[in-house]
């Protein structure tokens, strides 16, 4: 969970551009809202205008001020006014057509991300964390949204008050004018030489804020197991060394960030009081109006302040960038598992007969360690096969490869004679119902948990699912019945409970094949039977696929299949496998002591 060489492995890969480039992978998403930019894009040009107004009216007020015409003094002063009443206005209308148009842009990528995401097989999760998924949709998409409803708003906003600015600059005073540009270069320098190292040290804060998501919601995941440990200290000390490791690396950047304020706006301003020195005495010598003087002073102003407000917002526009970086990775990221182009479809009724021929795997984690070697295997249709054996013999594999998990290093799996690389996931998988190990109860209703196998199931078939599931009576019993909230993970069931939930969600699935990854482990004596009933009218006409440690609940199984270091070592009903001797005979023996 330390961050040590898995994070230095991730910086690896995460060699990306090192310019603002990489904004433009933003542009797919900005790009249906062409409308909504357009108008905020002459929202913005006419407060920019307004801005630059401003000053020629206050030259005006200036150079009149001491007019025996009252009624022109009273027309320029309300002039002004005008234009700072439009410019509040504008103003208004940008904020708001920018930050909508930054928060549906945000909300479009999020859903991207997910989208992409949740069809990943499992070997992705293999090697990324949830957690650090959760920080890119979250902390990154917020640091954009930053950009685009504001930075991007900001920085156009603040490069045309500089061009338009030095543009009038220039015509009130060229000789001013040429001096301020002389200080360009000094300006340009520090934030290009700083700009690079608040770039990396912007990446290195963002990777190590989802690092230390990812262990916070892995320890958060499993809090009871932390505390039962007592590992409580370790934990608590773990994430606050990823926190302050984090911080740190933000302290660095907010420094790094700082100086260059700090440079630009001293090297900006003092070049302002200078310019302004030499105007002071042109004024005296009669070459300008203080009016001329004034306008120039507050045009460099707004000059200074955008260059200021630049050298800001392209800090955020690195951070973004970086951001930006992290989230294309998750979009481009390469399923090991890919549906065809052209998919085949199952004939209809499905009949549920699946093949393994001569499959080998190994795990992409793990690919020096075959998990099945050589397994051939074939299922009728309708028939009830259990596997069996001791853990790490390949049982639950064969379950995921059913569901095409993962894909074999060679060999085939079939279902209906049809390989289930040639078919689209969604389509084979609609067919299949799974009970697994460690049952999924989601944070809402027990009703919507078990209406998870089939959306458009009515209350009535939810509740029969439930009863043949053994859930009913303890169902009934909670404070809102089925629609009691069950919450995170199910914390208000226990094992047992969850796992017949689980099992009803599978019954009202009614799909043709039926997967129990050791469905009844967590079941009492007296639930399983019950449940096992359920299991044996259930798997009735319908190919069902059993893994247990338990021996009971298999032995009535047509077919068992004992698997040992990834092989199928034996295979039969159970008295023959114990008239055989072997593994099987062995666990039997040590399950059926008092039979």
């Amino acid at each position: 969970m330390a961050r040590g060489t898995s994070m230095t492995s991730a910086e690896a890969d995460r060699e990306k551009s090192k310019s603002l480039g990489s904004l433009r992978a933003l542009w797919p998403y900005m790009r249906p809202y062409r409308g909504q930019m357009i108008a905020a894009l002459l929202a913005l040009m006419t407060t920019a205008t307004l801005s630059l107004l401003l000053p020629l009216a206050v030259r005006r007020v200036v150079d009149n001020f001491s007019v025996e015409d009252g009624a022109l003094l009273d027309q320029y002063f309300g002039a002004a006014l005008a234009i700072a009443a439009a410019l509040a206005v504008g103003t208004a209308l940008r904020y708001a057509l920018v930050t909508r148009f930054g928060e549906r842009v945000v909300a479009d990528i999020r859903k991207a991300v997910f989208d992409k995401v949740i069809g990943l097989s499992p070997s992705f999760f293999e090697k990324t964390m949830t957690g650090e998924v959760l920080s890119r949709i979250t902390t990154d998409t917020t640091l954009i949204l930053s950009v685009i409803g504001s930075s991007v708003s900001v920085a156009l906003r603040n490069v045309l008050m500089f061009i338009g600015g030095m543009g009038l600059m220039l015509i009130t005073s060229p000789k001013l004018t040429g001096l301020v540009l002389l200080i360009v270069p000094l300006v340009v320098v520090p934030i290009m030489v700083l700009g690079r190292r608040l770039r990396k040290l912007s990446r290195e804060n963002q990777d190590w804020i989802a690092e230390s998501s990812g262990n916070a919601s892995e320890a958060l995941s499993a809090v009871q197991t932390v505390q039962a440990y007592t590992h409580e200290t370790r934990s608590r000390a773990l994430f606050s060394d990823m926190t302050e490791k984090s911080f740190a690396s933000a302290q660095s950047r907010i420094w790094t960030r700082s100086v260059m304020t700090a440079i630009v706006i001293f090297l900006v301003f003092t070049g302002v009081v200078g310019v302004l020195w030499i105007g002071a005495w042109d004024v005296r010598a009669g070459g300008m109006t203080a009016g001329t003087l004034v306008q120039f002073v507050i045009l460099s102003v707004l000059v200074a302040g955008a260059v200021g407000s630049l050298s800001e917002v392209f800090g955020e526009l690195q951070r973004a960038a970086g951001a930006t970086e992290r989230l294309v990775e998750l979009l481009q990221a390469e399923d090991t598992v890919q549906d065809p182009a052209i998919p085949k479809t199952l004939s209809s009724p499905v009949r549920g007969e699946i093949v393994f021929d001569n499959v080998e795997f190994s795990y992409p984690s793990r690919p020096d360690v075959s998990t099945l070697s050589n397994v051939s295997l074939t299922i009728a249709p309708g028939e009830t096969v259990a596997l069996v054996g001791p853990s790490g013999a390949g049982k639950t594999t064969i379950v995921q490869m059913i569901q095409r998990f993962y894909d074999p290093l060679s060999g085939c799996v079939t279902l209906d004679g049809i390989p289930l690389t040639d078919m689209a996931r969604a389509d084979f998988r609609s067919h299949i119902a799974l009970v697994p190990q460690e049952p999924m109860i989601f944070a809402t209703s027990a009703r919507e948990n078990i209406r998870f196998g089939r959306p458009d199931a009515s209350d009535a078939e939810v509740e029969a699912a439930a009863k043949a599931a053994a859930a009913h009576d303890f169902l009934s019993d909670l404070t809102d019945g089925y629609d009691t909230w069950l919450g995170e993970r199910g914390v208000m069931l226990s094992g047992g409970q969850k796992q017949r939930v689980a099992i009803a969600r599978a019954i009202l699935r009614d799909a043709p094949v039926l997967l129990l990854d050791e469905a009844t482990s967590a079941l009492d004596a007296a639930s399983e039977r019950a449940v096992q009933s359920a299991v044996d009218t259930l798997s009735q006409n319908r190919t069902t696929v059993i893994v247990a440690h338990r021996l009971a609940t298999v032995k009535k199984a047509d077919r068992i299949v004992v698997m040992d270091h990834g092989r199928i070592a034996a295979m039969g009903t159970h008295d023959d496998l114990v008239a055989q001797g072997g593994l099987y005979a062995q666990l039997a023996k040590m399950q059926f002591t008092d039979g």
